[in-house]
């Protein structure tokens, strides 16, 4: 049987993010793909110019609809509009016993803010005890946490362990904001792991977190462990940022390549 994955997340019109990155990311991993849109946004690789919730008893009658007739290895939660939205998504998800990745899209990477700051506090009761896996950057981090954004390893590590007792069961610390030559991430679980890759000199980085974090949930749907899950997507990640100026989409910040694998 093919492994399943159901995104929840807002719908990108540029392609680069969102739904349309999660559902590449499945596609591109062998992973059949079930999507549930929580906001329509009018966004290319330059801004985001318009956000369009949807109305939450659609959300919750989109979760019903998949989960009530297909069978899903992991979901991997995204872009959530207000704290109504977020305690409506955690109650439709309640039965579902599989694995939950959470990634906090608070700021777009054009630096619309995405998620209202009175949001916050909702997805930390709701939906960080349901997460198996959190996946902030730094910015996110310390906005979760109300807290200036780390700049060592060990400050990294902290906030992760801090985020980790706030109920998520680990943390993906992502060092993409970060300074340096090398890029360095922190998966805070029972075991700590470090990953490291190069930071590559590019403007194509749209959709680097939705795609890593649908990334992981693929390979948690096809059965992996959760280091190995990482360990795998960060890794096809970093490839696919490496082939994103090949694709020259856009005049901002264009979009990672999904299926570098597959054509160029």
């Amino acid at each position: 049987m093919v492994a399943t994955a159901l995104t929840i997340a807002g719908s990108d019109s540029g392609g680069g993010a969102g739904i349309q990155a999660d559902l590449k990311t499945f596609s591109a991993l062998g992973v059949y793909g079930a999507s549930v849109i929580t906001a329509v946004t009018a966004q290319n690789t330059r801004a985001v110019t318009d956000v369009h919730p949807v109305p939450n008893a659609t959300v919750a009658a989109q979760i019903a609809a998949v989960l009530g007739d297909i069978r899903v290895d992991c979901i991997k939660i995204g872009m959530l509009g207000d704290a109504v939205l977020i305690a409506t998504v955690a109650q439709a998800l309640e039965g579902y016993r599989g694995p939950v990745v959470l990634d906090p899209v608070m700021v777009a990477k054009s630096g619309a803010r995405l998620l209202p700051d009175a949001a916050r506090a909702a997805l930390i009761a709701h939906l960080l005890p349901r997460a198996d896996l959190l996946t902030p950057n730094l910015p996110e981090a310390a906005a979760l946490l109300g807290c200036s954004e780390a700049e060592t390893d060990a400050e990294m590590q902290a906030q992760g362990a801090q985020l980790r007792d706030m109920g998520a069961r680990a943390v993906l610390m992502k060092g993409g904001h970060g300074q340096g030559a090398t890029c360095t991430d922190w998966l805070i679980a029972d075991e700590v792991t470090r990953l490291d890759a190069t930071r590559i000199a590019t403007r194509n980085t749209h959709g680097t977190g939705c795609t890593l974090s649908s990334a992981i949930a693929a390979g948690l749907a096809k059965g992996l462990t959760l280091t190995q899950a990482v360990e795998t997507a960060h890794g096809w990640l970093h490839c696919a940022i490496r082939a994103a100026d090949a694709l020259e989409i856009g005049q901002g910040h264009g979009p990672v390549h999904h299926f570098h694998e597959v054509w160029t």
